[in-house]
């Protein structure tokens, strides 16, 4: 296995990034690029780029947003519109750097809500795999942020999150106030959906604190391009970490469907 750690500059800022490539690439033209959540980073990915690059024999790449793990912290409030900024604007500067042309994007939690915006924005991918997405904003879903708030406040949640974030303060803050914002209750892709071009694996848990099957169900209604679903029961808000095994074998079957696809067209 092969992992090279480096850093893509754009603006003032530096993004952290790491390409994984296993010992026996038989893609090297395709990539898969991963997206995390609203508090992940590379480092919280753990072992799952790798075992992705295994299963799947592609290159597959991570890289920590601006205010998380060792890009360069958060010195403003988040805007409203930040994942649209990550997703049409951040992210393709991301894939020229790194010169890759039609990813599989493979995103999240907010990551999944990135990868939704950028198709949906007209950036062409090979396919999305969304894990957990969110498409608008439900009670259930600030119910757990505020959760997450109090834990912060009141646990040891702060020195477990130090061990991915240089700046653990400005990684929660930021996404955790304006989660909880008045603004943002009205947060809303639902368009970008409906300009989808390409398929979409839907990842989902049945008991995810953070989302209910609507999101999914929203996706399935609204997506012009085709949709498959995976539900795992005994699963949270990660399913590449509570499911591993069961999500890494929908990925990869997936990610082989797609390829064969673009190489047959």
């Amino acid at each position: 296995m092969k992992i090279t750690d480096s850093y893509f500059d754009l603006d003032d800022k530096r993004l952290e990034y790491r390409c994984v490539e296993s010992d026996d690439v038989i893609a090297t033209g395709d990539a898969l690029v991963l997206l995390h959540e609203g508090l992940g980073s590379v480092g919280l990915w753990k072992s799952f780029p790798e075992d992705l690059a295994s299963a799947t024999g592609c290159r597959v790449f991570t890289y920590s947003r601006y205010g998380y793990g060792g890009s360069t912290p958060l010195a403003e409030k988040r805007p409203i519109k930040y994942m649209h900024e990550e997703a049409l604007n951040i992210l393709p500067e991301f894939l020229k750097h790194i010169n890759v042309h039609r990813p599989i994007l493979i995103g999240h939690s907010d990551g999944a809500s990135i990868a939704l915006i950028h198709n949906g924005g007209g950036y062409d991918v090979g396919g999305l795999v969304l894990m957990a997405p969110h498409v608008f904003v439900e009670d259930l879903t600030v119910e757990s942020i505020e959760q997450a708030r109090v834990a912060f406040e009141t646990t040891e949640l702060p020195k477990k999150l130090e061990r991915y974030h240089a700046d653990v303060k400005s990684a929660f803050w930021g996404w955790n106030d304006i989660w909880l914002s008045q603004e943002f209750r009205h947060w809303d892709i639902k368009t970008y959906v409906e300009n989808l071009t390409c398929e979409s694996l839907l990842i989902q848990s049945a008991n995810d604190p953070y989302g209910s099957l609507a999101q999914v169900e929203v996706i399935e209604k609204l997506s012009p391009a085709p949709t498959q679903r995976v539900i795992l029961k005994e699963c949270g808000h990660s399913p590449h970490v509570d499911q591993t095994r069961a999500t890494i074998d929908a990925i990869t079957k997936f990610v082989e469907d797609s390829l064969c696809e673009d190489r047959y067209e």
